[in-house]
């Protein structure tokens, strides 16, 4: 490569890596106090309703005699808390897949990543019921491993290659596979009603012991897709262009797709299978504040866990007092947006 093309390349990387600090920092905090005040709303919806009054005197007058105070606190407060670090895990999983691949359809529901991990909670659960939940984690990070790897090798083998739309369809299939083997099981072992709804996507049985091991995976995962995220932006103009400018692009996908799996498999594990917000959130972020994924990933992680949060109480309120599984609602969202994307069949995000 001479020197005249690699200027260009270096004057294009800038160009693409320019965004609106002052916007995305704006998106930044105007997203964290929505999270804060729908974090109360969600904590105040549900089959009881319950007052801000006794939301506040929970936080600071807890009265463990209190049944209100105690469905707060047990129920919940760590159910808003998961269902917004979910979020932000699933949307940055995105971000990270379709700046690491300039496929705009990468996503972790549609890269065989999610149903994977999903598989592989199955199998735990029919065959070690009464394994601890780090067990299950271990397990989703296996399972996610597997599903990535069935639908990159299976697109590989096609006739147009690793395309977007190639791709997405390579996940469709591993996804129903795998969902279809994982419903048989289901069948074959008798799972309880508890396992269908948390494969749809259910977050109500959220607990403490949930959070405690979800928010370190996911700080771990969100600190190491920051350290990359200017890796991923030159990565994202193209891998000939990456290496000219001298990244190793092998590393940077090796610890990227790590980063996923970390993200995707403690996500999925928690919450089961969420659809279409590592998909939908990476694209509105970018479209807002530009391709610098400096400010992408953290962007996305905020809108990420506010749309998760809206979604679930959504949610609680479509057939009261019954919960409607979170997933559904994301799938109304998502997959108008994917039929957008395939039909638009962009090469490059």
């Amino acid at each position: 490569m001479n020197s005249l093309a690699l200027k260009e390349e270096k004057l294009e990387t800038n160009k693409k890596q320019r965004s609106n600090p002052i916007l995305a920092s704006t998106l930044i905090i105007v997203g964290i106090i929505a999270i804060i005040l729908f974090t109360l709303v969600s904590i105040v919806v549900g089959a009881a309703d319950i007052s801000l009054d006794t939301v506040w005197n929970t936080f600071f007058h807890f009265n463990p005699d209190n049944t209100q105070h105690q469905v707060i606190y047990q129920m919940r407060l760590p159910r808003a808390l998961v269902v917004g670090v979910v979020g932000a895990a699933l949307a940055v999983s995105g971000a990270i897949m379709q700046g690491m691949t300039r496929n705009p359809l990468a996503s972790p529901g549609l890269m065989g990543v999610s149903a994977g991990a999903s598989f592989m909670l199955i199998i735990a659960f029919a065959f070690f019921p009464e394994s601890p939940y780090h067990f299950l984690i271990v397990f989703s990070f296996i399972g996610a491993a597997i599903g990535a790897t069935l639908v990159y090798g299976t697109a590989a083998l096609s006739r147009g290659g690793l395309t977007p739309v190639g791709l997405a369809l390579a996940g469709a299939v591993v996804s129903a596979l795998l969902g279809s083997f994982g419903g048989a099981i289901n069948i074959l072992f008798e799972l309880s009603q508890d396992l269908m709804f948390w494969y749809a996507g259910g977050v109500a049985g959220s607990k403490w012991i949930h959070v405690q091991l979800l928010f370190p995976l996911v700080i771990i995962g969100l600190v190491g897709a920051l350290m990359i995220s200017r890796s991923i932006t030159i990565l994202s103009l193209g891998e000939e262009v990456a290496t000219g400018l001298g990244q190793k692009t092998v590393w940077v996908k090796a610890i990227g797709s790590i980063i996923v799996l970390i993200l995707t498999g403690a996500a999925v594990s928690t919450a089961g299978a969420v659809g279409f917000i590592g998909l939908v959130i990476p694209h509105i972020t970018r479209y807002l504040i530009g391709v610098d994924y400096r400010w992408v990933i953290p962007c996305s992680a905020v809108l990420g866990g506010l749309l998760l949060i809206l979604a679930d109480i959504g949610a609680r309120l479509v057939n009261p007092p019954f919960e409607t599984p979170v997933g559904v609602l994301t799938a109304i969202i998502g997959v108008p947006f994917f039929l957008y994307l395939a039909r638009t069949d962009r090469r490059e995000v």
